[in-house]
């Protein structure tokens, strides 16, 4: 976590300190959740302090070493994720990682993106990584011919999949699991544009702080609205974008992508301005588009 993030948090915190819109909740910058629909499973974050008894030098050494978590800069950074945990090793070897630049696609007749998203209540997560959206059961999509649940949608700034080089402001990623433990994401783009009016009815509801668990907000939202009305996608075979790194995630990254308000998009990067994973090496595979 960068130092401007963390004095944007704490001048957030001083600015927003209300009662959630969601009806309550704990907050903490103490520690870290996991994304509920994430394959990751994320240690909690160790605090690190020192002492305060004047023996600090002794007690360290007799210690175990500090374990780094990760993060986005420094010791904990992508460059050094695969190293971090045995668990983590496919954030360094793995030959089928995300994201990427979205370059050189092949048009190809893929089946058509087709979403069954219900409007629905949702949690609320600030969980040391992004603002993550968690939403009930009902919400399906069929993707590369197979059934999905939409668990989750969560963000990134800037964009972590690119377009011929080209970075977003923002990145949006929907991620869907199958009765098969499956994971398939569909990502979207984010420009500077109009307001988007699911993203103000989600908004209001952000804690002023990292939160222990999600919290509870009434709604109701339409997930169909997050995304573009055209629906022509990019596919290719990739992994989480976060450690694990786990591979065999289907992508689908739509062609086309939405707008939020440059007031929306700074609320988002308040909190985060760089929770990005850079693109990683296409290797062998191939990246199709639509028609």
């Amino acid at each position: 976590m960068s130092i401007s993030v963390t004095r944007k948090r704490t001048l957030i915190a001083a600015l927003l300190a209300v009662a959630w819109g969601c009806g309550g909740g704990t907050a903490s910058t103490e520690t870290e959740t996991a994304p509920a629909a994430s394959a990751a499973k994320e240690p909690a974050a160790a605090s690190g302090d020192a002492p305060a008894d004047g023996h600090a030098e002794a007690k360290h050494e007799a210690e175990e070493p500090h374990e780094i978590h990760w993060g986005y800069e420094g010791e904990g950074g992508p460059s050094h994720w695969g190293g971090l945990k045995a668990e983590y090793e496919l954030c360094g070897s793995g030959k089928a990682q995300s994201p990427i630049d979205l370059k050189d696609a092949k048009k190809a007749k893929l089946a058509k993106l087709a979403t069954s998203y219900k409007k629905s209540t949702f949690k609320i997560n600030n969980n040391g990584h992004t603002i993550q959206v968690d939403l009930p059961e009902g919400s399906t999509a069929k993707l590369s011919g197979k059934e999905y649940a939409l668990v989750q949608f969560h963000f990134h700034a800037p964009s972590e999949n690119t377009l011929d080089g080209k970075s977003f402001p923002m990145e949006m990623h929907l991620v869907h699991k199958n009765a098969d433990g499956e994971l398939a994401v569909v990502g979207v783009f984010i420009e500077e544009g109009s307001a988007h009016p699911v993203i103000d009815a989600i908004w209001p509801n952000l804690p002023t702080g990292e939160t222990d668990e999600p919290v509870a907000c009434e709604g109701p939202i339409d997930p169909t609205g997050l995304l573009p009305k055209k629906k022509a996608y990019y596919a290719f075979n990739g992994s989480l974008t976060t450690p694990p790194c786990s591979e065999g995630v289907a992508w689908h990254v739509m062609a086309d992508p939405i707008q939020l308000s440059s007031e929306q998009i700074l609320r988002f990067t308040g909190y985060y301005d760089n929770n990005a994973r850079p693109v990683q090496p296409l290797n062998e595979r191939a990246i199709q588009l639509s028609k």
